[in-house]
């Protein structure tokens, strides 16, 4: 299991794609097989670029690729675009045994928009936890680890909700209506140590 660990990060890299030269960001060829931390940062894969309605989903037999509902239609969610870079933590899981919803971990990364398939590492700065469809899903709000690239400062909840309030409402009514109205309940917003306590819970590669 230790020759495994040490491994683990060389491997990963062997599937790291180039720095994509026209947008300057990292596109990983194998997203899924990206470690979940970055040092001290944690990795996201962006799926859906802040500012467009159009639900992006990275599956390992399509790639990237328009979420469809029945019938095929393009799924555009019906709403005001998205407020930042949504994404998932590579090597995590939401185990549905131990009541998660099968899925990596959702990430809000709140910075300028990036392309689908961004590599980004980030900080967690909070946890907005809602219910779903009956189903706990929790959202984790980041900014980028990279401090060039924030479009404000803040580094945990506290600085969060005393100098960017309204963004937190803003990123709040959003989740809760994207989908519809009531579609979505509000259970309420965690901070930075709640955040990566679910991190590691659903991490694989620890």
């Amino acid at each position: 299991m230790r020759y495994y660990l040490f491994f683990l990060p060389l491997f990963a890299l062997l599937f790291v794609g180039c720095k994509n030269e026209k947008t300057g960001y990292n596109i990983p060829n194998a997203p899924y097989a990206i470690s979940s931390m970055d040092g001290e940062a944690l990795n996201v894969i962006v799926e859906i670029p802040a500012g467009t309605n159009h639900k992006i989903e990275y599956k390992t037999e399509t790639g990237f690729s328009n979420d469809t509902l029945l019938g095929g239609v393009t799924r555009i969610v019906n709403f005001l675009p998205y407020p930042g870079n949504y994404g998932f933590v590579p090597n995590t899981l939401m185990d549905r045994n131990r009541g998660g919803d099968g899925d990596p971990l959702d990430v809000l990364v709140i910075c300028e928009s990036v392309p689908t398939g961004t590599l980004l590492p980030v900080i967690p700065i909070a946890a907005l936890l809602l219910r779903d469809r009956g189903e706990i899903d929790t959202k984790i709000i980041a900014v980028p680890a990279d401090s060039t690239l924030r479009v404000f400062q803040p580094k945990n909840f506290l600085e969060f909700a005393l100098e960017q309030d309204a963004a937190r409402s803003i990123i709040e009514a959003w989740f809760l209506n994207y989908k519809g109205a009531k579609q979505t309940e509000l259970i309420r917003w965690e901070d930075e140590t709640y955040a990566w306590r679910e991190v590691r819970k659903w991490r694989l590669d620890q």
